[in-house]
């Protein structure tokens, strides 16, 4: 990753990359009726000063993609970003990134336009995607200016939707990975989240492709359903 980014920064400063001007980065692509087998999905994970958007902010980010069905370990993503200026000390327990590593970390501007080029536009899953999506629309907007929608997908709603009889024992990560006899090699840590959620994806789509749920429309589908069908359900 490290080498690869330094090459694309070499590029990019030579002029061989666009202006990170929006209508020059990869456009996003919509659920429509690309199969799931064929497309590439970027599983995400965010590593921040906190949990509120408005305030904190992002230090870190873990991807891997999914494409043809399988993880691709040579599709990721996994870079501290360089904010020497935020205040970590209240957090530095959970996530293990200190000064030094954020003084050390990539130029943010270059991280996340490398990230846009990598992602291509393809959709983002995350668990509780909502915390992620905002955070990085703040994270783009703030920095480059950048404010395209992407599809986000959330794990968080996959794995009930279609494991409706599962009982995990919590609504977490790490008890959905118990349940499923993942292994986490570390938690807190934006790209080991990042993979076990991936496999956790993955553990989904196998179950949709035996429910007929073959394209990212349907699948997008039946997750809004699911979410109409537990809201009733608060009532």
């Amino acid at each position: 990753m490290l080498e690869q980014i330094k090459h694309w920064i070499e590029r990019r400063r030579g002029s061989q990359i666009s202006h990170h001007d929006p209508a020059n980065l990869p456009t996003p692509k919509t659920a429509a009726d690309q199969r799931l087998s064929d497309c590439r999905l970027i599983v995400l994970d965010l590593e921040t000063t906190g949990l509120t958007p408005s305030k904190d902010e992002v230090i870190a980010i873990g991807a891997v993609a999914i494409s043809g069905g399988a993880i691709n370990l040579n599709d990721q993503f996994d870079l501290v970003l360089r904010r020497p200026e935020l205040d970590i000390r209240e957090t530095v327990l959970i996530h293990g990134i200190g000064p030094e590593a954020l003084t050390q970390g990539h130029e943010t501007e270059d991280a996340l336009l490398y990230l846009l080029e990598w992602m291509n536009g393809d959709p983002l899953l995350a668990y509780h995607s909502a915390f992620d999506q905002k955070f990085l629309e703040k994270t783009l907007k703030a920095q480059l200016g950048y404010t395209l929608s992407h599809l986000w997908i959330d794990v968080a709603d996959l794995l009930p939707a279609f494991f409706p009889d599962a009982n995990p024992g919590g609504r977490g990560l790490d008890h959905w990975a118990d349940f499923f006899g993942l292994e986490v090699s570390e938690r807190h840590h934006a790209a080991a989240d990042a993979l076990v959620t991936a496999e956790l994806t993955l553990t989904a789509l196998n179950r949709a492709r035996k429910t007929e749920i073959n394209t990212l429309r349907a699948l997008h589908e039946k997750l809004k359903y699911h979410r109409r069908l537990k809201n009733m359900h608060r009532f």
